[in-house]
């Protein structure tokens, strides 16, 4: 896989801040087919760190439904899976540089 075909975007909420603070560790959503090694290859290459670990986690897909005057809209949030990766010591990745 291209190193570009896996990285999808980084995940930032309050939690993955955390993690960033003190434990080096980023998450990102990556392509479902990616593996551990692609993931290494492809966060090295983009932000030019060591990655130490790669860990991956699947959310599965969710049904959803509201309530509005037309009725009831049901429909279904897709499956993604999840890359936490942990750097070496002392060094980190702007993930806020584009915004």
């Amino acid at each position: 896989m291209n190193p570009s075909d896996v990285l999808i975007k980084p995940i930032l909420t309050e939690k993955a801040n955390a993690q960033q603070d003190a434990l080096r560790r980023y998450t990102f959503k990556v392509a479902r087919k990616s593996n551990k090694l692609e993931i290494k290859k492809a966060i090295e290459t983009f932000y030019g760190v060591t990655v130490i670990s790669v860990n991956t986690a699947v959310s599965p897909a969710k049904d959803r439904s509201r309530f509005t005057k037309a009725g009831i809209l049901k429909g279904r949030k897709p499956a993604y899976k999840k890359a936490y990766v942990t750097v070496a010591e002392g060094e980190t990745i702007d993930l806020y540089s584009n915004i």
